[in-house]
């Protein structure tokens, strides 16, 4: 990739100015092949679901195939010729942003303010490449949707809040990529992250290992892999923690019949969950509940 080429050749350091919105949609595409064309525009490309590919064409010679999927999405250089590749097995939903950079004005601070206070979002502006490709844990994606609405309003959008959460958008980017070059094992230790997010947040019901490789997008067996490597347990073992510090907490905090516990924690026998619980803490729900209640009566309030 050219070393010459900004990621945004319009923005001069002496000249505030701050982001303009000149195009945006959402599109499901489906057997598509884009011709190559150019515009003065930086554009960021998000896909929301499936796969789709970007040729990007850096010289008369030379091209660049990239592949994304569901949470990628591709900052890509104003005029620089590219093309958007669907194919029919695939198809591929999208929210795309165009945007590009006019004089200062209003009383939002100027994108070299905000910069000169966001070192991220410094190194963002200077970066000298043609494109970038990052995955999202999501915030990227509620900010451009944000945006959009924003956008979309008929008759009271605010402009300043447009400012906002464009700010929002490119400081959170920036981010992104400092967190994607932090470490080689950025990648890995990003899914391993995604699993454990989604068992936090759904414990409570039954799922299997092909459920949470689904909601991280990868197989079931590489994700097993994956996470015994960065964690030294099993997806399913550290689900199990989770759902034993529940229902300790459970026991403990509420008055919840004990019988009831284990729908509270997604395990769907109550037998298994008094042989898990057992395994876990050394003692029974009930004997667990007991000795908790035990001690907090050693210590009476006030004391």
């Amino acid at each position: 990739m050219p070393q010459s080429t900004r990621l945004f050749p319009g923005l001069l350091p002496n000249h505030p100015c701050h982001p303009q919105v000149v195009a945006y949609y959402f599109k499901q595409w489906q057997g598509f092949h884009m011709p190559f064309h150019r515009h003065d525009a930086t554009e960021i490309m998000y896909t929301i679901q499936g796969f789709c590919e970007i040729e990007i064409q850096l010289s008369p010679t030379r091209t660049e195939r990239v592949r994304l999927k569901k949470g990628e999405f591709i900052l890509l250089n104003a005029n620089i010729a590219h093309r958007l590749i669907v194919e029919d097995d695939e198809p591929c939903r999208m929210l795309n942003v165009e945007f590009r950079f006019t004089p200062h004005q209003g009383v939002m601070p100027s994108l070299q303010q905000l910069a000169a206070e966001e070192k991220q979002l410094n190194s963002l502006l200077e970066i000298q490449t043609a494109y970038l490709v990052l995955r999202d844990p999501d915030e990227v994606y509620h900010v451009m949707k944000s945006l959009v609405l924003e956008l979309d309003k008929p008759a009271d959008k605010s402009e300043s809040m447009i400012q906002l959460l464009f700010a929002q958008l490119l400081i959170r980017i920036a981010r992104l990529r400092r967190e994607s070059a932090s470490s080689s094992l950025v990648q890995s230790e990003w899914y391993v992250k995604k699993s454990m997010d989604y068992m936090h947040q759904n414990y409570d019901r039954e799922i299997q290992v092909k459920e949470i490789a689904g909601a991280v997008n990868l197989h079931p067996g590489y994700l097993q892999r994956i996470f015994k490597a960065v964690t030294g347990q099993t997806l399913m073992a550290y689900l199990t923690e989770i759902r034993m510090e529940k229902a300790q907490m459970l026991l403990l905090e509420t008055d919840i019949p004990i019988a009831d516990i284990s729908d509270y924690i997604g395990v769907g026998s109550r037998q298994y969950f008094h042989l898990l619980f057992k395994a876990h803490t050394n003692l029974t729900p009930t004997d667990y509940r007991k000795s908790m209640n035990t001690h907090k009566h050693m210590y009476p309030e006030g004391s």
